[in-house]
C-alpha cells in the first residue's frame, strides 16, 4: 500500500505545481484564476447556466485585463449598456450617459441656469438660434444669429453643440465669459454673462391680422408648456379671432401629464389613452377636471413627420372628440411609453413599458424597413399637404408656409376639403 501512497502524493504534487504554474499569469495580475479556464483544462465545460451579470462581468474584466490597448472603464460599462438596449431593436429604448441624462432632464423640465438662448451648429462654434426675452442674453446684447466662436477664452470651433451648451451652462449667478462674432462689428465681441435661471419658452404665438387668426408653436410638451398655452392663448384672444392654428411640426413630444393637462382645457375628464403593458394590465390617462376653457372658433392643428410621443397624443385627442382638423403630412407614429430609471453614476436608462392607445383613432405605431426606412403608421391628416421647397420658407410665415396657408383656409366655415 505504501507505494501506492507514494505515486499519488507525486502526483498531487506535480498537479499542484502544474495548476500554480497555469494559474500564475493571473496571480502576477492580481486577478482571481478563472475558474472557466480551469475547468476547461479538466475537460469540464461550462453548462451555460450563469447569470446574465455573471457572464457580463466575466467578460468585462478579460477585457480589461487582456485587451492589447488600455481601456477606460466608464466608457466600456457604457458602451455595454449601450449594447443592451440597441439589442432590443427600439430606438426608444436607450441608455444616456450623464451628461445626456442631465440634458434630457433639462428638455423635459425646461428649467436649467443658463443666459437664456438656444443654440444651432456652425462650423466656427455655434449660431445662436433664439434668444429668450428677458433672459441674461438679451440683456447682454446678444441676438439671434451671433456666433458663440469661444468660452472662457477657449475656441469652441468643431465642438458638438451640446458640448458647447454644456459649457455655458453652469451654476446660477456665475458668470459666464462669451466671445461672439456679431454682424457688423469687424472684430469678435468678448462679453460677461451672469447665469441665472432659465424657464424655457416652449410655446410662442402671433396674431395674423389680415386674416384675423391666431397661431400658436408648441416645440415640446415640458413642464411648463400648460402655464405659457394658457398665456400666449390669452394674448391672441385679446383680439378678435376667426381660427386658430396649433403648429406641431417639428414637436418630439415631452410628458404625458402634461398633454393630459393641456388638453383639460378642450375636454374635462376625457379618456386621453390606453396603456396595455406586457403581462396584459392596462392604465388609463384622463385630462383634468376643472380647466375647460371656451374654444369660440375653429381649430387646425398642423404636423408633419417628426411631431411624435406627447405630440401625437395631444393632437390625435383633439381630432377624436372632434375640436380640431389635423393639417400637413403624416406624423411619425410613436405609440409607446418609456420610462426614465435612474441609475447610480446620474446616467439613466429610459424603456418602453407600454403600448399606448387613442380614444378613437386605431392603432398608429411606426413600422419601417430593414434600412429603418418608413412604411406605415402616424396620424394621417385630414387635410394632406406637402411641405413646398421654396428656399426662403419659414415656419409660421404665411407667405412662404404654404401648410400654415392652407390650414388657415381650412378655417374658413365654408371649407371643403
Amino acid at each position: 500500500m505504501k507505494p501506492v501512497v507514494k505515486v499519488i502524493s507525486f502526483g498531487a504534487v506535480v498537479g499542484g505545481c502544474f495548476l500554480f504554474g497555469f494559474c500564475w499569469p493571473d496571480i502576477q495580475r492580481l486577478k482571481a484564476p478563472s475558474t472557466r479556464a480551469i475547468g476547461n483544462l479538466f475537460g469540464v465545460r461550462s453548462t451555460g447556466g450563469e447569470s446574465p451579470s455573471i457572464e457580463f462581468q466575466h467578460a468585462y474584466a478579460e477585457i480589461l485585463t487582456d485587451y492589447v490597448k488600455p481601456v477606460d472603464r466608464t466608457n466600456l460599462k457604457y458602451a455595454g449598456m449601450e449594447g443592451l438596449m440597441a439589442s432590443l431593436g427600439d430606438p426608444h429604448t436607450i441608455f444616456m450617459p450623464p451628461r445626456a441624462a442631465a440634458a434630457f432632464n433639462d428638455e423635459t423640465r425646461a428649467n436649467f441656469s443658463g443666459i437664456g438662448a438656444r443654440l444651432g451648429g456652425d462650423p466656427m462654434g455655434a449660431k445662436i438660434v433664439v434668444v429668450f426675452d428677458d433672459s441674461p442674453a438679451s440683456a447682454a446684447g446678444v441676438k439671434a444669429g451671433n456666433v458663440v466662436t469661444a468660452v472662457e477664452g477657449k475656441s469652441v470651433a468643431g465642438k458638438e453643440t451640446d458640448d458647447i451648451v454644456s459649457l455655458i451652462k453652469g451654476q446660477e449667478g456665475t458668470v459666464v465669459h462669451l466671445t461672439l462674432i456679431q454682424k457688423g462689428k469687424e472684430k469678435p465681441v468678448n462679453l460677461a454673462i451672469r447665469r441665472a435661471k432659465i424657464i424655457a419658452p416652449t410655446v410662442d404665438s402671433k396674431y395674423l391680422a389680415d386674416q384675423q387668426i391666431g397661431y400658436m408653436s408648441i416645440a415640446s410638451f415640458s413642464e411648463p408648456t400648460a402655464a405659457q398655452f394658457d398665456k400666449e392663448l390669452g394674448k391672441l384672444e385679446a383680439h378678435p379671432l376667426k381660427g386658430l392654428v396649433i403648429d406641431l411640426r417639428e414637436n418630439p413630444g415631452g410628458l404625458l401629464e402634461t398633454a393630459c393637462d393641456m388638453l383639460s382645457r378642450f375636454v374635462e375628464d376625457k379618456v386621453v389613452v390606453k396603456m396595455k403593458f406586457k403581462d396584459g394590465k392596462e392604465d388609463v390617462a384622463r385630462s383634468y377636471p376643472g380647466a375647460l376653457h371656451q374654444f369660440n372658433y375653429p381649430i387646425a392643428v398642423l404636423m408633419n413627420e417628426d411631431s411624435a410621443s406627447a405630440a401625437e397624443i395631444y393632437a390625435g385627442c383633439l381630432r377624436d372628440y372632434g375640436k380640431a382638423k389635423l393639417v400637413g403630412t403624416h406624423s411619425y407614429g410613436k405609440a409607446s411609453v418609456q420610462n426614465v430609471f435612474p441609475l447610480v453614476d446620474n446616467s439613466s436608462a429610459k424603456i418602453t413599458i407600454a403600448k399606448y392607445f387613442l380614444p378613437v383613432t386605431p392603432f398608429f405605431g411606426r413600422k419601417v424597413d430593414a434600412y429603418g426606412s418608413y412604411i406605415s403608421g402616424g396620424l394621417e391628416p385630414d387635410l394632406k399637404v406637402d411641405l413646398s421647397n421654396n428656399p426662403e420658407l419659414v415656419f409660421g410665415d404665411v407667405k412662404t408656409d404654404n401648410q400654415l396657408d392652407k390650414a388657415i383656409t381650412l378655417l374658413n366655415p365654408n371649407a371643403k376639403f
